[in-house]
């Protein structure tokens, strides 16, 4: 089957010719006509598979030219790169069609965005908590969404946006299309399938949690991170078969550390985008990987969902996820669109349960290698590896160690707790009870 057996426009049909795409993907084949029916639709597919042309074809295909100024098609996306990869996708396909499409996200000024809604919108894209933002100052108005889009939405839930996420499902129109894609299905995501969906047509094209087969998988058990940047160095000086990596790092910290270590050796050739950076910074070095600017990107896993990035031979995964799901959206980064891809993992001995939960999830074993010979094993700890000091209870203190800053107290301040010798004492001193308030007991002390 070819595009052109869809039941497509011209307008799409000629974009589709410009961008050099012919034969649809399974999940595009099998979604474009349940989306048109109008039914609830729930897709499950492999990331790389085209899930987002999937809903953007149907949806637009069924999108009439208006001149109202509020949205009728909604699509929330969980990160910020994600908003502007999706905007990108549908000015591709409405090169011949006059559509109004917006995208809005933190991190950039809400105001400049609030002007850019209130002007008109046919489509928008959002993450929760702008989109939340901008209703709740009534610069958004939700009443007129015909078809709702949910992106990635596991995703959403692990960063904490399902209390948007539910405020903005109930202000929708409850007469509404509900569309969702993912590459993974969760129990979290099901209940909200149950409570949100209208008996949806589920289209799957592969069981949650399978990974591409043309992504070639190997795992390297590693102590440590000096140890696993010395593989990495080793490996990264090889350009001629590791020619566009994208390494994943969970921890922002570490992925800093990482970066300061390869910056050394690859200073014109590596990049790092995390949440700790400025939109316009990671939206730059996105860009610049993405063009073959740099080489080597350095990422946290803001970027492992739905980013389209072209030609990735290798994924690192520098440490080994917690959430299996997250293993399979970030190996997803290469082998896309049919190609061939690498992913790498590295594991350590501590992350034994992650490696197990993710080969359980594939249902395969990820074959382990030797770490080549010329690799130096450090031993050496950076601080985030180090034991916690925990100075309660703590074993390995003595009660007669003392700090830099113990010092004996004075005579008159060396306070000795009298207890029950208390009233003895005053006994002795006036030869009588000292009693409050009990003015018989005083009267027959007095006789």
């Amino acid at each position: 089957m070819s595009f052109q057996d869809l039941n497509l426009n011209t307008p799409l049909r000629n974009a589709l010719e410009d961008l050099n795409f012919q034969n649809p993907t399974p999940i595009q084949k099998q979604a474009f006509p349940a989306i048109m029916s109008g039914k609830d639709v729930v897709g499950i597919a492999q990331t790389g598979t085209g899930k987002t042309f999937a809903y953007l074809l149907p949806l637009l295909r069924m999108l009439k030219y208006s001149e109202q100024k509020n949205p009728r098609i909604l699509i929330m996306v969980p990160t910020r790169e994600l908003v502007v990869q999706v905007v990108e996708e549908i000015e591709k396909l409405t090169k011949y069609i006059n559509i109004r499409v917006a995208g809005i996200y933190g991190g950039v000024n809400i105001n400049t965005q609030h002007l850019d809604v209130i002007q008109g919108l046919d489509v928008l894209v959002a993450t929760p908590r702008r989109l939340y933002d901008l209703v709740l100052r009534r610069a958004v108005q939700l009443k007129s969404i015909q078809k709702f889009v949910i992106d990635e939405v596991d995703v959403m839930l692990d960063l904490g946006f399902k209390f948007q996420v539910n405020n903005i499902i109930e202000i929708l129109p409850p007469n509404r299309q509900n569309i969702m894609f993912s590459a993974t299905m969760t129990e979290i995501v099901e209940d909200m399938i149950y409570v949100n969906f209208k008996s949806p047509e589920k289209i799957s094209v592969a069981v949650s949690g399978t990974p591409l087969e043309n992504i070639a998988q190997q795992a390297y058990r590693i102590a440590n991170f000096n140890t696993k940047t010395n593989l990495l160095l080793h490996i990264l000086a090889d350009k001629e078969m590791y020619k566009k990596i994208l390494i994943f790092i969970g921890d922002k910290r570490i992925a800093d550390r990482l970066y300061d270590k390869l910056d050394e050796k690859f200073s014109e050739e590596i990049s790092l985008v995390h949440t700790g950076k400025s939109q316009n910074h990671r939206l730059k070095n996105v860009s610049d990987f993405d063009k073959d600017i740099t080489r080597i990107l350095i990422a946290t896993d803001v970027i492992s969902r739905g980013i389209d990035l072209e030609n990735i031979s290798h994924v690192v995964n520098f440490d080994t996820p917690q959430y299996p799901e997250n293993y399979m959206h970030r190996i997803g980064r290469t082998g896309r669109a049919e190609k061939k891809g690498t992913s790498l993992l590295f594991t350590t001995e501590a992350e034994k349960e992650n490696l197990q939960a993710i080969e359980e999830l594939m249902k395969m074993e990820i074959p382990k290698m030797e770490i080549p010979a010329e690799v130096e094993i450090s031993t050496d700890l950076i601080p985030e590896e180090k034991p916690r000091e925990i100075e309660i209870n703590n074993p390995n203190k003595t009660l007669d160690e003392a700090g830099p800053a113990f010092h004996e107290k004075k005579e008159k301040n060396k306070k000795v707790n009298l207890g029950g010798s208390y009233r003895r004492e005053i006994a002795k001193k006036y030869k009588k009870p000292k009693t409050r308030g009990d003015k018989n007991a005083n009267r027959r002390s007095k006789k």
